[in-house]
């Protein structure tokens, strides 16, 4: 298990910077994950409030893709009110996206005719305070409209996420450019967790934080998100301690 105690000096410096790149250092709310390893990569020990973030799936193909709106969805799950879900394809699985704790109920869809529509879907959404979650799917995102859609959030204090999908290879390649999101996740189908019965087990991800403002990279091997939005370790690495580093960290991509 890696050693989660947060240094004094490195929360110190991680608030110097965010305050350098003109971010709110001081009072801003963030959502756990309530995974330990998950937490402690993030400044203030949660998922940011009020802030964007970028999702994508690990490969090109429509199980990692279904992955990452799931984890999409359980973070929305996890907040308090309604949840806008702004997309330009008819594609989602309402009944996946339930069991992952994001009940029918609380979804208002927005189907929009183009990027430039979902991006304007996406920023006016999170202008308003009422909404627990705001997510667009979207293929390209620039420099400034993450920075006018981050500027909504924080404005409001909503969440934004932004699911990063692709029609065409060629468009993967604007996932590398930079934006203004405060994280950037890649998320990965791994074999489902094994039963003692025949059946299929809770799915599994490799859970990659790619970029984190202040903070560091890191990937994780989690069990995907229960029908309340949660994350868990790998249960055969809980009962099973130091047999595998569940957290890796790395340079700041």
């Amino acid at each position: 298990m890696p050693n989660t105690t947060v240094n004094p000096l490195i929360v110190r410096l991680r608030a110097r910077i965010e305050r350098l790149e003109g971010g709110r250092a001081h009072g801003r709310a963030v959502l756990p994950f309530g995974v330990a390893p998950i937490d402690a990569a993030l400044p203030g020990g949660g998922l940011a409030l009020g802030a964007l973030h970028e999702v994508a799936g690990g490969g090109n193909g429509a199980i990692d893709g279904a992955a990452a709106a799931l984890f999409a969805a359980g973070i929305a799950a996890r907040t308090k009110g309604k949840v806008l879900w702004c997309v330009t394809r008819q594609d989602l699985f309402a009944p996946a996206v339930a069991q992952a704790g994001l009940l029918p109920d609380r979804v208002i869809y927005v189907e929009a005719m183009d990027e430039k529509s979902v991006l304007d879907c996406f920023e006016e959404g999170l202008r308003h305070a009422g909404l627990g979650a705001v997510v667009a799917e979207v293929a390209r995102l620039s420099m400034t409209a993450s920075r006018r859609i981050q500027l909504a959030a924080e404005g409001s204090g909503v969440i934004g996420i932004g699911i990063r999908r692709w029609r065409r290879q060629t468009e993967a390649a604007d996932f590398g450019q930079p934006t203004a999101s405060l994280t950037r996740w890649r998320v990965s189908a791994l074999p489902s967790t094994p039963l003692p019965v025949s059946g299929v087990g809770r799915a599994r991800w490799r859970l990659e934080l790619i970029r984190c403002r202040a903070g560091e990279s890191a990937d994780f091997e989690v069990e995907a998100c229960d029908a309340k939005g949660r994350l868990a370790l790998l249960s055969d690495l809980v009962h099973r301690p130091g047999e595998k580093e569940i957290g890796r960290r790395s340079a700041s991509a």
